[in-house]
């Protein structure tokens, strides 16, 4: 039987000619994220096994993305510790304080090659997938062990294909086709599967649009999420192209289509991701923040797509609106292009990168009863704040939306 393209990832990483869905088997690994949240139980774990040399140096990379800068003793020292355990064992790839970002932007920025196995101690490493990578999540267990060995075991998942028929319409972007995607099989069946995007339009994306289908992938209980790379791919890393792809007779476990002509710009409402509508079924849900950034949303393109709603506008008086930059690259790239400056003009607030309130706690967290309506990749109850508090998911069109209206409304009213 012909392989699909994450058989084939993991067949070369385990120096095996053939693997089937359901083998258990020993991978190389090319990249590993450690981040501040997990990263002192991770090098305590390491400090365990008794090892003294970590492998593969070259291909971690330490992230302080959750709790920067710290706000108490407590979290800076964690930080700290970070910080030492790297120095003393010569990890190059601690990303201090100023030189930050969310850990899986810069992965994707930095580190992440096609055909890799890169992984990392959040769920949502499936997003280097958006790279032609096999991105997973991992627990601070395994990334220990990654480190004294520079390899983990895998249980070969079964593939399914998405395939993406037509072109999205005015308004529908990525994120749209993601969340779309959470809805396309019965709940728990996608549960440790493959996801592989195909389809025209997946080779029109750019790469900024492939990391969010990949990140919130993960969403839908998925092992991994992959679009197979290709000259778009090859060009933003300035390398030639990878040449991987499934074979064409490869077996899926099964097969899915997405009509992007007839998708309309759509939300996650409370409290679940698979719990999507149409923008226009939500209309006139009073919000109290809107929230622009984090690791599936937090690039250049989703600012841009929010300048085009946002330009001569201002913030609704009853709405604060957090803008949030995915690295340092990128908030120096939005300085350069006046989206800073046009931002705080309509009244937004820019913070430093990093994931904020994505996860409940930093910078943004919303209170009692409030609603907030954000960029992020989870609106489970109590993910933003409190268990009173709600959370819309939508795109960087529908965010700066309703940032302006005051209430959920399409975002074609603004474009």
């Amino acid at each position: 039987m012909k392989k699909t393209i994450v058989e084939k990832i993991i067949a070369k990483h385990a120096g095996l000619d053939d693997v089937n869905p359901g083998d258990i088997v020993d991978v190389k690994v090319d990249r590993l994220m450690i981040n501040d949240s997990n990263g002192p139980t991770v090098f305590k774990n390491f400090q365990k096994l008794g090892v003294k040399e970590v492998q593969n140096k070259e291909g971690i990379l330490v992230a302080v993305d959750h709790r920067v800068p710290p706000w108490e003793a407590l979290q800076a020292n964690n930080i700290d510790f970070c910080r030492k355990f790297c120095r003393e064992h010569q990890m190059d790839g601690f990303r201090e304080i100023g030189r930050h970002g969310i850990g899986h932007q810069m992965m994707c920025e930095q580190f992440v090659r096609p055909g890799e196995i890169a992984v990392g101690t959040d769920s949502h490493s499936t997003m280097y997938g958006g790279m032609g990578a096999l991105g997973c999540g991992i627990n601070s267990a395994d990334a220990a062990v990654i480190m004294a060995t520079g390899t983990m075991w895998m249980m070969v998942p079964e593939s399914c294909l998405v395939t993406l028929k037509g072109r999205p319409k005015k308004g529908v972007t990525a994120k749209d086709i993601a969340l779309k995607i959470q809805t396309i099989a019965p709940p728990d069946h996608l549960i440790y599967k493959a996801i592989e995007i195909g389809g025209d339009y997946a080779h029109e994306m750019s790469v900024a649009s492939r990391l969010v289908i990949a990140n919130m992938m993960c969403e839908t209980g998925a092992k991994c999420g992959i679009l197979p790379p290709d000259q778009v791919v090859a060009d933003y890393l300035e390398e030639k192209l990878c040449s991987l792809a499934s074979d064409p007779d490869a077996g899926y476990a099964d097969r899915y289509e997405v009509d992007l002509d007839a998708l309309e710009p759509v939300l996650a409402c409370p409290h679940a991701v698979q719990n999507v509508k149409n923008v226009t079924e939500v209309e006139g849900v009073k919000i109290q923040q809107a929230f622009l950034g984090s690791c599936t949303n937090g690039r250049i393109e989703d600012f841009l797509q929010a300048a085009e709603i946002l330009r001569g506008q201002k913030i609704h008086p009853n709405v604060r609106m957090i803008v949030v930059p995915g690295s340092q690259t990128i908030y120096l790239e939005m300085a350069r292009m006046g989206l800073l400056e046009m931002f705080t003009e309509c009244g937004a607030a820019v913070l430093s990168p990093g994931c904020a309130s994505c996860g409940g706690f930093g910078p943004g967290t919303i209170g009692n009863d409030e609603v907030c309506i954000s960029t992020t990749n989870r609106n489970w109850q109590g993910r933003m704040g409190p268990k009173s508090s709600s959370v819309y998911l939508g795109s960087a069109y529908s965010v700066p939306a309703a940032a302006v209206a005051g209430e959920i409304v399409s975002p074609l009213r603004y474009l």
